[in-house]
């Protein structure tokens, strides 16, 4: 036989009427008790207080830190805004000054141009400026931006910083091509501009690098010539028209043969920084 499972008794649950008249009750009685006087409004009130202001202060305090939060985030958000316009601002102005030190460095050397074009002022002239430089030598020989259609010829000499600069190898529609004193196997023909004794100029990159140029073959009969003494070209040149600086006695020391000396000469024209030139639009060949 199975065994006999005894189940256990249902709890009584409370009808839902009597549950609401109770509870109607305790109302009618808490308020019937209130408007009595039999409880103090000091207690009411202290009871209210008790319960509720926990709950008003930690509705303060999360409403202060989303205020908080909120301010910050405002304020943060302002702040890279100005920072934005600030570095825009910046940058706008180094922009400025980069273009105001572009035109004052092209307006000095313009000015030099203009000095150099009055000190050469035997000579017809025409401006031009530096496109590119040799990727091998990039001192000794460049290209401007004139040529044949400007009237640039083939041998015409070229000036600038004060002094010259070489003269034109090369002659395109619109380009002409340069090549400079400092090339290597380049020579000069020249003189010292007081005495007008005769020297030789001589190219050289690796001399250049050093700051000089290297001269040969001067007769100084009279031993007038010092250190700081003007060189210039010579009538006797082939190339280069006379009369034209070249740079200055830096040292000196007489030859093995005893009648000529040799030396260094510092230049006047800063190759390295070339950007405007003078072209002379006449030859020596038309010259002569």
């Amino acid at each position: 036989m199975s065994p006999v499972v005894k189940k256990k008794p249902e709890k009584q649950k409370l009808p839902s009427k009597y549950v609401l008249l109770i509870y109607t009750f305790i109302a009618f009685l808490l308020m019937a008790i209130t408007f009595s006087g039999m409880i103090p409004d000091s207690f009411l009130r202290n009871s209210f207080g008790a319960v509720i202001v926990p709950f008003q202060r930690g509705i303060a305090s999360v409403t202060m830190t989303l205020t908080d939060a909120a301010t910050k985030k405002a304020s943060i958000e302002m702040l890279n805004a100005e920072n934005m316009e600030l570095r825009a601002k910046i940058d706008e102005l180094e922009e400025e000054n980069t273009l105001l030190l572009q035109d004052k460095y092209e307006l000095s050397s313009l000015r030099d141009l203009y000095a150099l074009d009055n000190t050469y002022t035997d000579y017809e002239k025409i401006g031009a400026r530096v496109i590119s430089w040799d990727a091998n030598n990039w001192f000794s020989s460049f290209t401007i931006d004139k040529g044949s259609r400007d009237g640039i010829e083939i041998d015409m000499n070229v000036i600038a910083s004060g002094g010259l600069v070489g003269r034109v190898t090369e002659v395109g529609y619109n380009w002409s091509k340069v090549t400079s004193i400092i090339e290597d196997n380049v020579n000069v023909s020249s003189c010292i501009l007081h005495t007008q004794d005769n020297l030789i100029v001589s190219g050289g990159i690796d001399m250049y690098d050093k700051g000089y140029l290297s001269f040969s073959q001067l007769v100084d009969t009279t031993g007038a010539v010092e250190t700081g003494d003007k060189v210039v070209t010579s009538y006797i040149s082939d190339k280069y028209l006379p009369g034209i600086l070249i740079g200055y006695i830096a040292t000196m020391e007489n030859d093995s043969n005893h009648i000529t000396r040799s030396g260094l000469i510092t230049p006047v024209v800063d190759f390295s920084h070339l950007s405007e030139v003078l072209i002379i639009t006449r030859t020596k060949d038309a010259l002569e």
